[in-house]
């Protein structure tokens, strides 16, 4: 207390000094409407400077969400655009019936949203991680696309983060068809360019063109049907000259890739009890 006593005593002509114009000022801006107009607006000036750059702030960290939102709208509208498409051709039965069958099976989908942590471009094996694990509901062996197309099958998985085998490895493979035709095959990656992969297998008697849309076919339990996998470009004989060999320009821009999706298909623990107790049930009636 006695030290305050004395700073206020050493320092006491500077804290009158202070309020003497403090009071000085309020006097000038009240009572002269030139000077307080000019204060008026300065005062304006600095506090809209202020609340803009709040705004800023706010608006750039609102940008992760609404990159999350779109990542997930953008997933579901393309799905959608592949059922309306199916169900165009085949207006000749109860579309009504259809479309609630079609909106049905999407809700078998829970879509997990998370962003890239680290992503490899530059290796045969490459890998990506994103921020979501086990907490979030994540399991190996799931599917994971952007707003743009397919990226890869979930790998490794901790509580906060999994580790992701894009298409851009050379061990991925992933069921796709050539969206109208039917035709499906293995899509796999040859370790060179980013932008491309190949769908091989495709029987000869194919009949599909360049600038066909290929996606992924639904077969497996990974990834539903519809899920854009990219554009043809070229279509070579296989080594074998049995099949084609098909040059696919990814949609997924791997490079720039931020935000995903992980596809929790709701239905995979019912689907694989099923197929186990098959398979169990073949192997019982081969033993006898």
């Amino acid at each position: 207390m006695r030290n305050l006593l004395e700073f206020l005593q050493k320092y006491h002509h500077w804290f009158l000094f202070v309020l003497l114009e403090v009071i000085s000022l309020i006097l000038l801006f009240q009572y002269n409407s030139y000077q307080g107009s000019v204060w008026f607006s300065s005062a304006n000036y600095a506090a809209g400077k202020v609340s803009e750059g709040r705004a800023e702030v706010e608006s750039y960290f609102s940008l992760i969400r609404v990159n999350e939102e779109l990542t997930r709208r953008n997933f579901y509208l393309e799905r959608q655009v592949t059922q309306l498409r199916r169900l165009y051709g085949e207006m000749v039965e109860d579309t009504t019936d259809l479309w609630a069958k079609e909106m049905q099976f999407l809700k078998r989908y829970q879509l997990v949203p998370a962003k890239v942590v680290t992503n490899e471009l530059n290796k045969q094996e490459n890998l990506l991680t994103i921020n979501c694990g086990a907490d979030d509901g994540v399991e190996e062996g799931m599917g994971v696309a952007s707003g743009h197309g397919i990226v890869g099958v979930t790998y490794l998985v901790s509580d906060h983060y999994t580790v992701v085998i894009p298409v851009l490895n050379t061990s991925s493979r992933i069921s796709c068809a050539i969206r109208g035709r039917g035709y499906f095959g293995v899509l796999r990656w040859d370790g060179k360019d980013a932008g491309v992969a190949y769908l091989e297998d495709i029987p000869r008697h194919a009949r599909f063109k360049r600038g066909d849309w290929v996606e992924t076919n639904g077969y497996s339990s990974i990834f539903p049907p519809g899920v854009l996998v990219g554009k043809i470009e070229t279509v070579y004989n296989s080594a074998d000259g049995l099949s084609y060999r098909v040059k696919v320009r990814l949609s997924t821009d791997f490079g720039r890739l931020r935000d995903v999706v992980v596809i929790n298909d709701k239905t995979i623990a019912e689907r694989a009890r099923l197929l186990q107790s098959a398979r169990d049930s073949l192997k019982l009636n081969v033993k006898e």
